[in-house]
């Protein structure tokens, strides 16, 4: 099973979350990826960090352990299909979050969240929170 990590995770992975780091021993490390979106967003977060320098080694760091899978043409399909429910239905999310949830269902992938509510309006995709598990 491919596990892929939001944003928010990885950034509980480098905070050193206990419990997001507990989860991520108990799977191997050829089932963890990001996408590049999720690239893209830790990115920007460095550079409107006040500790630039700090956060952007923090960041290599992780990236260095991580599997970056690019943003594939074929998800496209599966982006305007979501995007469309989503739509009709009236719960319209981010433009990024979009993106990371088409590539994860793409893949058949687990998208591993902190923000469940607002991935668990999209069809078909299965979301773990691995900061605030259900009991």
């Amino acid at each position: 099973m491919a596990y892929m990590l939001d944003t928010n995770i990885c950034i509980a992975i480098m905070k050193g979350h206990p419990g997001v780091r507990s989860k991520l021993h108990l799977i191997g490390p050829d089932e963890i990826c990001i996408s590049s979106i999720v690239q893209a967003e830790l990115c920007y977060g460095v550079w409107k960090s006040v500790h630039r320098t700090h956060n952007a080694q923090a960041l290599a760091d992780f990236l260095f352990m991580c599997l970056i899978l690019d943003w594939p043409s074929e998800a496209a399909n599966t982006y305007g299909e979501i995007r469309s429910t989503l739509e009709i239905q009236g719960h319209i999310i981010g433009a990024n979050d979009l993106l990371i949830a088409a590539h994860a269902r793409y893949l058949n992938a687990v998208l591993v969240t902190n923000n469940v509510r607002e991935f668990g309006r999209i069809p078909v995709l299965d979301v773990e929170n691995w900061i605030d598990p259900p009991p």
